[in-house]
């Protein structure tokens, strides 16, 4: 399934609305604004809570949780040292965690587990704006990706935010 992606501009805290490839609304991420770290609602149009991201605080690098039903999900941590490319992991129960790699200041990435791709990340056609396509391998967690794919983009390009 493909999505599109588009940070609202000029908003209180990062808020981000997502259309599925059709040009429906699907998804809607409330940013909330004036807490300690970042902290967000993923929300179907009906205002329905199906994941919250929040911002660990006092860890080593960017680090976030994605709750699920009031239970951590996942965990995305940005990699510190690594050679050449930059990486994300993501760490859900049991085996098989995700990784995101690729190009991150430019929105050209991809979610991989096993090798294989599962998830890609482009900016390529949305130059102009703060929008980005999102494909999504059929049988993934659409909410969890997407989600991790907010993440991402926080961390990568939090400095810019409210400007």
């Amino acid at each position: 399934m493909r999505y599109v992606m588009k940070q609202r501009l000029f908003c209180w805290g990062d808020d981000f609305a997502i259309k599925d490839e059709h040009g429906n609304d699907r998804f809607f991420v409330d940013g909330k604004a004036f807490s300690l770290g970042d902290q967000l609602s993923f929300q179907d149009m009906q205002g329905h809570e199906l994941a919250y991201i929040r911002q660990r605080l006092l860890a080593w690098g960017p680090t976030y949780e994605i709750y699920r039903n009031g239970v951590v999900a996942a965990v995305i941590k940005k990699q510190l040292f690594t050679l050449l490319k930059c990486r994300f992991s993501v760490d859900v129960p049991g085996p098989n965690d995700p990784e995101a790699v690729g190009d991150f200041l430019d929105h050209e990435y991809a979610f991989e587990r096993g090798g294989r791709v599962i998830a890609t990340v482009s900016k390529r056609w949305f130059t102009w704006t703060d929008t980005y396509g999102v494909e999504i391998a059929p049988g993934e967690d659409e909410v969890l990706l997407l989600a991790a794919t907010v993440v991402i983009d926080m961390a990568c390009h939090g400095d810019r935010r409210n400007s």
